[in-house]
Formats: C-alpha cells, structure tokens, sequence
C-alpha cells in the first residue's frame, strides 16, 4: 500500500506553494501526493468572512480521509495549528505529522488573537513587515518573490483569529517531525523544554527534529531537500 503524503501549506499559499517540491516527491513509487487550496485562500475574490479555523481543519480531515491509504500529513507555518487539530481528532488515521517551519500550538491558543472581529482577512505584509515579524526570507530571490506577490491570496482571519479546541491526549502519540528552517533545533528544542507558549506541545510529543537551514519558505529556497526530508519522514 502506499503512503499518502498530504501537503498543507501556510498563510497567503495555495497548492500551488508546494509546486517545486511535487516532482521530487513523485519520483517515489511508494507515495501518493494531494497538495491542498484551504477555503478562502482559492482566489483573490473568494468570500472569507465566513471561513472558520473548523472548516480548515474539516477540509484537511477530509483529505486524510480519501482513503485507507497510511497517511503522512505535511504542514507549513500558519497551517501547523490546522494540522494539530486534525491529529487532536482524528489521531489514528495519522501515521506521521511533518511540521515544516512550523509547530503545534495548545489548546485554546490562536494565531492572531489580537484581530478585531470585523476583520475579514490579512493581506500578504510588504516584505520588510515579514521578516520583521520573524519570518526570513533567506534563499529567495527576486523572481520567487515576485511569484510569491503574484499568487498570494489575503489569509481568512478567522482561522488566524479563533483558538484552537484540542480533547483528545491520543494527539501526543502520533509521531512528529520539525523541519527546523528559520531557528535550529537545538534553539527550537530549548524552546520546547523551557515551556515557551509556541513550542511547549513539542515536549509532549514524539519528536525528530531535522535541521534545513534557509528561510521561511523552504520549499522555494530548498525544495528538493524538502522533498528527501518528507520521503525520509514518512519511511520511519
């Protein structure tokens, strides 16, 4: 039977992020790839006022689900809560989650709390804003930044404003990777032991950390190691 690898990707992205990475990951006869649009994030006009954090994590739910095919769920950034909470409810149906640049967060957290509730959506910041906020943009160059501009879509704020609802301690034994890209493991990982509210969850979990220096979006700047991590990730 073959692994299905589901691909999630982070704020402003559609399937389309995971472009680069696709082919490399294809090459395996042993895996079978969806990459994912969440609601909201299809076109520049698409409605988002009703997009919710549940219809994130139901649409992801829905992709794990296609089949009884072992399923490796691989998130980016802002998608990493997205993909806690399928793990939260649907544990058993997840051999191993991939959190790329990105993490787990605890129950009744949220990505963008301090969004008033008229907000409708997050346009995509300048870059100076981006990097400024924590997110390098090493290892991009003009022309994948321009293609970055041009295909990115505003973020529904609902899913960056809700709190993430986790139930079930079943999630804590579902296998984890950290694709650790902006921070190194070693600084991600006293993170996690120091309880620091953006890696605390990770000391409750099976983790492998893999260090793939670069930036933010790795699946730009380095997506063929992206693509041997997730194929090495979903073999363990």
């Amino acid at each position: 039977m073959k692994t299905h690898i589901v691909l999630v990707p982070g704020f402003w992205l559609g399937s389309w992020a995971w472009d680069a990475v696709l082919p490399h990951l294809e090459r395996s006869d042993t895996t079978r790839v969806t990459s994912l649009t969440l609601p909201g994030l299809d076109a520049v006009d698409a409605d988002r006022s009703a997009v919710t954090f549940d219809a994130h994590v139901r649409a992801v739910i829905d992709a794990v689900s296609d089949s009884d095919e072992r399923t490796v769920l691989v998130v980016h950034s802002g998608a990493g809560p997205v993909g806690y909470a399928v793990t939260d409810r649907i544990p058993d149906r997840v051999a191993r989650i991939i959190y790329v640049d990105s993490g787990p967060m605890p129950d009744g957290a949220a990505l963008r709390p301090d969004l008033a509730a008229d907000v409708v959506e997050i346009p995509l910041p300048t870059w100076a804003e981006l990097e400024a906020d924590g997110s390098s943009l090493e290892g991009l160059d003009e022309k994948a930044l321009e293609a970055f501009r041009a295909n990115a879509v505003p973020e529904p704020a609902g899913p960056a404003r809700e709190p993430i609802v986790l139930t079930n301690e079943k999630r804590y034994q579902v296998p984890s990777t950290v694709v650790c890209s902006t921070f190194p493991s070693a600084v991600i990982a006293q993170m996690a032991d120091g309880g620091h509210p953006m890696a605390a969850e990770l000391a409750k979990l099976p983790v492998t950390y893999v260090d793939l220096p670069t930036g933010h979006w790795p699946m730009w700047s380095r997506p063929e190691d992206v693509a041997q991590v997730i194929l090495e990730a979903a073999a363990s």
